[in-house]
């Protein structure tokens, strides 16, 4: 688990799996939050949410991200007031998902890890953000990353993410949550809260 002094060292070290090679087929659940946990992207209504323009432009280039990186399938996602929860595959020629992928030694272009997918979605929505509206810095640096072990794994958070716009009103990253929370917005706040397990690992970009 991730403790406060890691996500404040000053080296802002990688917290990446020593020896995991992040380019093997696997299923990885990513978190990636807006900077100060401003809610851009829209409200939620009814526990619904509810997309403003900057919301549907990063619905889409989250839809985008096949065309860019063929090798990577599209599962379950939502786009919060503030933040967005996907799943990602990395898929064979077949497109098969392999849960749990080995560890190796080999290395592997960086295209093809999932910290450039999410780099080259955050370079889209920001793109779109400084031509369209006063929003200079858009993101919180880095992202949240669980590396989905099995199909029981994988549903529970699939069930998770589609229940995220009725559980805003307790989300932590709701900022009327409660001052307390408030606090932790900047770049190093705590991962999200599920109500299950999952070994959150916080990654550089």
């Amino acid at each position: 688990m991730i403790t406060p002094h890691d996500l404040d060292n000053h080296h802002r070290r990688s917290l990446r799996l020593q020896g995991y090679d992040y380019t093997q087929e696997g299923a990885y659940f990513v978190t990636v939050c807006l900077k100060d946990r401003a809610c851009l992207f829209g409200d939620i209504s009814d526990r619904k949410m509810i997309l403003n323009d900057a919301g549907l432009i990063a619905e889409k280039h989250w839809h985008d991200i096949p065309a860019h990186f063929p090798h990577i399938e599209l599962d379950e996602f939502v786009i919060m007031p503030n933040h967005v929860h996907g799943i990602l595959s990395i898929i064979t020629a077949v497109g098969a998902k392999n849960f749990s992928p080995l560890h190796s030694k080999q290395g592997h272009g960086p295209s093809k890890t999932i910290g450039s997918v999410i780099r080259g979605f955050k370079i889209g929505v920001t793109k779109w953000m400084r031509q369209n509206t006063p929003v200079y810095n858009v993101w919180q640096r880095n992202y949240y990353e669980h590396i989905i072990r099995n199909e029981d794994d994988l549903n529970r958070i699939r069930q998770y993410i589609m229940e995220n716009p009725l559980r805003w009103a307790e989300d932590e990253e709701n900022p009327a949550c409660s001052a307390a929370t408030i606090s932790h917005a900047r770049a190093g706040a705590p991962p999200p809260r599920l109500e299950f397990t999952v070994d959150w690992h916080y990654q550089q970009l």
